[in-house]
């Protein structure tokens, strides 16, 4: 899953980055309105955490913007204003939840997972194919109800593929949910996430197999017999 992160404190992004990572999603960092604006134009985002006192003005307009667009994005607030009137204006503007400065990674990770859970959101729901199980919430995946060791790179791939299970997932459409912007990808870099996974996935008995369709993208079917 990629996440936005709006945030102007270096020292802060850069700590939030890292205990997201750690905890399976894909962050893209910016610290302005303008940049975050073109991120969320040429990105769809799984979710935002957005600061809102930042150098080229104030993040409830980045919000806004979202909002009147009809992009209903999950956006978790993370601010230090900290009075009633600005928790009011954050939520009435759009905002998904509200978290003061400072916050620890663990709850921070623990809130967006819980906006993710929502409704029509990326988290919550236990995706199958074949005999394969993908438990979203606990990032937890199981052949045969037997739980297997995988890596967040491979875990991403097999999310995707499962949520399209029986249709091609196009090349770029992976990339872009597995990679941040300053992320360094090479030319082959998932075709070597997908032939790890695919091996992965067959000596732990999977019924099904992931199909390269060269020049268009991958696809999960059931095994051929």
């Amino acid at each position: 899953m990629r996440i936005l992160l709006v945030e102007d404190s270096e020292l802060l992004a850069e700590s939030i980055r890292l205990g997201l990572e750690r905890a399976g999603f894909s962050i893209d960092v910016f610290d302005t309105l303008m940049d975050s604006r073109a991120a969320v134009e040429s990105v769809q985002y799984d979710a935002i955490i957005l600061d809102l006192g930042l150098p080229d003005g104030d993040g409830l307009d980045l919000l806004k913007d979202l909002r009147t667009a009809r992009n209903m994005t999950p956006v978790l607030i993370l601010t230090a204003r900290d009075s009633v009137e600005e928790r009011v204006r954050g939520l009435n503007a759009g905002g998904d939840d509200y978290v003061l400065k400072p916050v620890a990674i663990e709850e921070l990770v623990a809130r967006l997972r819980a906006l993710l859970r929502r409704p029509g959101g990326a988290l919550g729901q236990i995706l199958t194919a074949g005999n394969i199980s993908f438990d979203t919430s606990l990032r937890e995946v199981c052949i045969a109800e037997s739980p297997i060791a995988i890596s967040r790179r491979e875990m991403s791939v097999l999310e995707q593929l499962m949520r399209r299970y029986g249709r091609v997932v196009p090349k770029n459409v992976l990339e872009e949910r597995l990679y941040g912007f300053e992320a360094e990808v090479t030319s082959n870099s998932l075709e070597v996430h997908v032939s790890r996974l695919r091996k992965r996935l067959s000596k732990a008995g999977a019924s099904t197999n992931i199909h390269t369709l060269r020049g268009v993208g991958y696809l999960l079917t059931e095994e051929d017999k």
